[in-house]
């Protein structure tokens, strides 16, 4: 391997952790769905693996066409942008109806409070909740379907650091050298995806929740809906 390369897999090590760590998007949604969720470990690791995969796979995909076809490294990186646009305002999208789903959810099914008096001049309070038994069934069909809206958006999102540092070697007629920085800044994004939310749900698992536990869909939208905000506005 030569410095070049060398060098260039470290930069690929290093972007792959850092701009994991940096974009909430990358892990928030995962750890706060699961909790509201109530997804096991199992279930949350895989949903986010494959998130992380569909994730990177897409700007491999876009470089290898691009290194394929003689796209420059510029229009590449403007196509990149414009990607990353699209799955910002998808997060807001999903996270604004995830959220408002979720209020009408809770406000439904508060908890009422009704006197009633029998003959006698007896009186007792009953409590009874509202529409449980007649959720809208879009709301349910929203609720089964997200990680399935997770996986596309995250198709959609763009791992703009990689396209440069692909397209690098290639330049140099090094296809083994952009195989190995793909690779390389692909698994350790996934792997600080992954680790990022297995400790905050390891973490949930030994902290009570139970007074907010009824909040956790609002909260899990707001807290998607704040992703595409860092996306969209923050350049996060």
């Amino acid at each position: 391997m030569d410095n070049s390369i060398a060098l260039l897999s470290m930069t690929a090590v290093s972007l792959g952790f850092i701009h994991t760590l940096f974009g909430p998007d990358h892990y928030l949604p995962f750890i706060v769905l699961s909790e509201a969720k109530k997804w096991t470990v199992r279930k949350t690791m895989l949903i986010t693996f494959l998130c992380g995969v569909g994730h990177v796979s897409s700007s491999v995909v876009l470089g290898v066409i691009g290194i394929a076809i003689g796209i420059s490294v510029s229009r590449l990186v403007s196509f990149e942008s414009f990607r990353g646009n699209i799955a910002g305002w998808l997060f807001i999208a999903f996270g604004l109806v995830y959220l408002i789903i979720s209020i009408r959810h809770l406000y439904r099914n508060r908890k009422h409070s009704h006197a009633h008096f029998h003959a006698g001049g007896n009186k007792h309070n009953h409590e009874h909740i509202h529409f449980r038994e007649h959720t809208h069934v879009h709301e349910k069909e929203v609720v089964n379907t997200t990680p399935w809206i997770l996986f596309l958006i995250f198709v959609f999102g763009p791992c703009e650091p990689l396209i440069p540092i692909l397209m690098y070697p290639a330049a140099r007629n090094n296809i083994q050298g952009s195989i190995l920085v793909s690779v390389l800044f692909s698994v350790v994004t996934i792997a600080t995806m992954m680790s990022i939310v297995l400790a905050f749900k390891l973490g949930f698992s030994k902290i009570n929740l139970k007074p907010v536990e009824k909040y956790g869909n609002v909260i899990a939208g707001a807290m998607i809906l704040f992703s595409g905000v860092a996306i969209q506005f923050l350049g996060l």
